[in-house]
């Protein structure tokens, strides 16, 4: 496994595990009060997209704020892909 796919993984089990805090305090899932911060490690994982969702709706932009990372995830899934086509081509 390549440092790359490595930082992929990493941050991926971080980003589903901020996320799931986030429904586990937003729902109070498992009998955990509703904690309106519960989102707060989904923050930094998804910088700096967030920072352009402000315009949204606060009904959207909890979600939106959410599915942020997701981009940082295909960010790195295609820089892994371009730096493995070009380690194959030297």
């Amino acid at each position: 496994m390549t440092l790359c796919r490595a930082v992929f993984w990493i941050f991926a089990l971080l980003y589903f595990l901020a996320l799931a805090l986030f429904l586990v305090g937003t729902f109070g899932l498992f009998g955990q009060e509703k904690d309106p911060l519960s989102g707060v490690f989904l923050i930094p994982l998804g910088l700096p997209w967030n920072h352009l969702l402000d315009f949204l709706p606060d009904i959207i932009l909890a979600w939106a704020v959410a599915a942020a990372p997701i981009v940082n995830l295909i960010l790195l899934r295609v820089i892994c892909a371009m730096l493995t086509r070009s380690g194959r081509a030297s």
